[in-house]
């Protein structure tokens, strides 16, 4: 499992772990047992604004954005399976998911509001983000927002960042 964060901003480096735990439970989680490769970028407001405008024409802020590089359906778990194992590198059997981006600045803002700690919000993204690469989307109904709602609030669960 490769879990590739670039921090734009100082002081982020002490997240590396929960990100990599969460990645790890996410996974668990979903029984995916390939070797897989996500790169995770940890910036600001600014930065993520920048990000949303220039790939989804969106000029303001947002929390996580997602960008994967497969087109997986996790409702046909045979065909998600098999897309993956297709697109495994030569040598590595290692997949590339695809980019996770988390405004810190937006981030801590939120844990704020919802009265809960900065890990916890982390957790969340960063599950967030994964389901979105994974291929759950929230904007394709009710039934995969209340498939990924349940996923993120177990997983969230079992690493102990569940809502006060």
């Amino acid at each position: 499992m490769g879990l590739l964060i670039e921090h734009q901003l100082n002081g982020t480096e002490v997240y590396e772990e929960l990100f990599e735990l969460v990645m790890q439970k996410t996974l668990e989680q979903l029984g995916l047992d390939r070797q897989v490769e996500v790169s995770l970028l940890l910036t600001d407001n600014e930065g993520i604004c920048r990000l949303n405008h220039e790939y989804r024409g969106m000029n303001s802020y947002t929390d996580v954005l997602s960008f994967p590089l497969l087109e997986l359906d996790p409702f046909d778990r045979e065909a998600w399976l098999k897309e993956i194992d297709n697109n495994l590198l030569p040598g590595t059997n290692e997949v590339m998911l695809g980019d996770i981006v988390i405004s810190m600045e937006m981030a801590a803002k939120q844990a704020e509001e919802y009265g809960h700690s900065l890990e916890r919000e982390l957790g969340f993204l960063m599950v967030h983000g994964l389901l979105h690469i994974l291929g759950y989307d929230h904007e394709q109904g009710s039934e995969h927002e209340s498939v990924m709602d349940e996923l993120q609030e177990e997983i969230l669960d079992k690493l102990n960042l569940a809502r006060l």
